[in-house]
């Protein structure tokens, strides 16, 4: 059925149709079922409400979701049309009641996804099934493959494209910037695509974004990449694994991350751009994503994920019992990552030596350095201020923001309520106070953390400050913090 679109201003955070309650009765449509909506080749799967004085019988409201999505504006006329759900939908169920799926099933849902012909919903059932039951190793070799081959790949100039991840879930833990200026100063190439945030207060994509445009054609990253060695872009605007943004948006929602679907989310991302070697930095602790043996475990599936599709790796376990840097919120975690580059005095050691151990493994992986040489080369290039040049270099070339790095309007600062040594800054804590500050969507958000464990505190020191746009999110921030167990101080 052609119908008008009519502007409602709707922002629902996803697909959703409204249509006049005798459309809906002639498309045969109850609230909650599946409509697609199509246009000039493009379509998409949303959930279709039914509303009474507000629209005509020729008209149709559409959530902003859709509108971006099909780049439509009111006025314009869509087709819209009764939908039963695919066939993936049960497969889904079969996932969500514990059954192993076959290749030929786990293709099928992720083209589904991929094609916009799930709803939030289904795929939510899909990431919870995972989460419940797992996937087995022949299970994530099938997904890691669908995602990549669902989407672009990209081509260089050189088959050596090197590439670093880390899973995620460490408070202000931005040494990706860092790593790439490093290697890319010493003629390695690595075109570095990376994600937003999903459970954290910020990804690399967010704090890039503070200084410079990331979203870029896959022509447009080459040329940048074959002029620099290196890019710091989000891989989100590139149809790299398209169905992965689609499952992370979705987690995000849920809070999960499930194992199979980590794994293949970084490797179909790593296999779409190209990559021969990957390095993956796997944090582990009391607050970490994983403990030491989950690590350890993940450790090796990576590995068997890897050489499965003939990646050349190295898997790295890192302590991830605190947070890294002092700045944890897109706009403060770039301003670690400028102090650092730029050599300035302070910054913040523990992000640099981390930095310096992974840019060191890069280098002997890529042979740059001789064994056990890699971290004496990685600091000479961060240190003779080499990898500042190359950071600006790649900033310039993606197109730098003439901005002043500030944070947010309101603050208030956390003082240690008694002496003594911090024995515990809890990581899950720290980042869900982030988001709740208003990051990564207000970049200016965040949390300045002033001391790490083992240091120690003076009663009425500063702890951490809160930045936040508005006065309701600070407040907020501040009662969370106090039900809480953030820092330990004993």
């Amino acid at each position: 059925m052609r119908l008008k679109i009519k502007t409602l201003k709707l922002d629902a955070g996803r697909p959703i149709a409204f249509l006049n309650e005798s459309t809906a009765k002639k498309l045969h449509l109850h609230i909650g079922e599946r409509v697609q909506i199509s246009n000039d080749g493009q379509k998409i799967i949303a959930i279709a409400d039914i509303v009474k004085g507000f629209l005509k019988k020729d008209e149709v409201s559409l959530s902003q979701e859709i509108m971006g999505y099909l780049k439509v504006s009111p006025g314009d006329f869509v087709d819209v049309d009764f939908v039963l759900p695919p066939k993936s939908t049960q497969f889904i169920m079969n996932k969500l009641a514990g059954k192993t799926l076959s290749r030929n099933e786990i293709f099928m849902i992720i083209e589904d996804i991929s094609s916009n012909l799930l709803t939030e919903a289904e795929i939510a059932y899909f990431v919870s099934g995972n989460y419940e039951h797992g996937m087995s190793m022949q299970e994530t070799f099938y997904l890691t493959e669908a995602m990549y081959k669902t989407g672009v790949n990209l081509h260089w100039h050189t088959k050596d494209i090197v590439d670093k991840h880390c899973i995620g879930g460490i408070a202000g833990n931005r040494t990706t910037p860092i790593v790439v200026s490093i290697c890319a100063a010493a003629g390695i190439v690595m075109p570095k695509t990376s994600s937003r945030a999903i459970t954290s207060a910020s990804g690399t994509a967010d704090v890039m974004e503070t200084i410079t445009k990331v979203d870029f054609s896959s022509k447009d990253l080459q040329r940048i990449v074959k002029q620099t060695n290196a890019c710091l872009a989000w891989g989100g605007s590139l149809g790299l694994a398209p169905s992965d943004d689609k499952l992370i948006r979705v987690e995000r929602l849920l809070n999960l991350d499930p194992e199979s679907q980590l794994i293949a989310s970084i490797l179909s991302k790593k296999l779409s751009v190209g990559s021969k070697y990957v390095l993956i930095d796997i944090p582990f602790g009391k607050n970490a994503k994983v403990n030491k043996k989950e690590a350890l475990e993940l450790k090796k599936k990576f590995l068997k994920v890897g050489k499965h599709f003939g990646l050349k790796m190295e898997i790295i376990l890192t302590k991830g019992d605190e947070p890294i840097g002092n700045g944890i919120g897109p706009v403060l975690e770039m301003k670690d990552v400028l102090r650092v580059l730029r050599r300035d005095a302070p910054h913040p050691k523990d992000l640099e030596e981390k930095a310096i151990l992974l840019a060191g493994i890069i280098l002997e992986m890529t042979k740059k350095a001789g064994k056990g040489l890699g971290k004496m080369l990685a600091r000479e290039i961060l240190e003779s201020g080499r990898a500042y040049k190359k950071f600006e270099e790649i900033i310039s070339m993606q197109g730098k923001k003439d901005r002043e790095l500030k944070p947010a309007r309101y603050s208030y600062d956390i003082k240690a309520h008694s002496s003594g040594k911090i024995i515990a800054i809890d990581n899950k804590l720290t980042n869900l106070l982030g988001r709740v500050l208003g990051c990564p969507s207000d970049d200016s958000a965040g949390i300045y953390l002033y001391k790490h464990c083992k240091e120690r505190v003076k009663k009425g020191e500063i702890l951490l400050t809160f930045y936040a746009e508005s006065p309701k999110k600070l407040r907020e921030a501040l009662d969370l913090y106090k039900k809480s167990k953030v820092i330990i101080i004993k």
